[in-house]
Order: C-alpha cells, then sequence, then structure tokens
C-alpha cells in the first residue's frame, strides 16, 4: 500500500490570517476556505498542502514538527520574513548555519543556507 503527503495541519488562533501569512511567505495560494480549515497549496493541483484549523488555545511549547526553509539569499529571506511579521527565536540551536524564526502565532521554522552546487 501507497501512501502520498496530503497535508500538514497548522492548529491557529486566526487560521484565515496565518494561512495568507504562510501563502505569502511560501508563494502559495489559498485554494479552500471554510470557516473552519484554510488550505494553501504551491497550486490548485500540487501537494502537499498546509492546512490551518482553529484552535482556542495559544501555543506554549517549541514545536515537535516544522517547516525548513531553503531560499537562493538566506539572508534576503530572514530580512523579506521577518518584514513581513515573522521574528527571531532561540530555540537552543547555538552557531547553527540555519536560522530560526517563528511565523506570527509563534510557530518555529527555520531558513538554511543556500544549497551548495
Amino acid at each position: 500500500m501507497t501512501n502520498v503527503w496530503e497535508s500538514l495541519t497548522v492548529d491557529a488562533r486566526d487560521p484565515a490570517r496565518l494561512a495568507r501569512w504562510w501563502a505569502e511567505a511560501l508563494g502559495y495560494q489559498i485554494v479552500a476556505e471554510r470557516a473552519d480549515e484554510v488550505e494553501i497549496r504551491p497550486a490548485p493541483d500540487r501537494l502537499p498542502g498546509l492546512v490551518f484549523v482553529p484552535v482556542t488555545d495559544a501555543k506554549t511549547a517549541k514545536n515537535r514538527l516544522h517547516l525548513d526553509l531553503r531560499p537562493e539569499s538566506q539572508e534576503a529571506e530572514v530580512e523579506r520574513l521577518v518584514d513581513m511579521g515573522a521574528r527571531h527565536v532561540d530555540v537552543g540551536q547555538g552557531g547553527a548555519e540555519w536560522v530560526v524564526l517563528a511565523d506570527p502565532e509563534g510557530n518555529e521554522f527555520c531558513v538554511l543556507r543556500e544549497r551548495e552546487e
């Protein structure tokens, strides 16, 4: 039996707002929006998607699963994401080559260095 990775679900206090933030951050588009979930994908027919669902409680601990982004320019992408509302966070990464940021609801993600040829 084969599985297909359909989506990653993100709990959010404001799913529509967070979905729009991630859609802009990733260059994705909203493919479905209902009161109980908002889904974004690279294109309507491309998987996987990110699905944002409502929760009432605030995030209280470090994520156990996070996204790693690999831009063409780490420095430029970190600046762009911070300008959009991300913030730098310390999760104990020390002097790592990646930068840890948090989205507007505090979900951590990493911005990796450019891939070496």
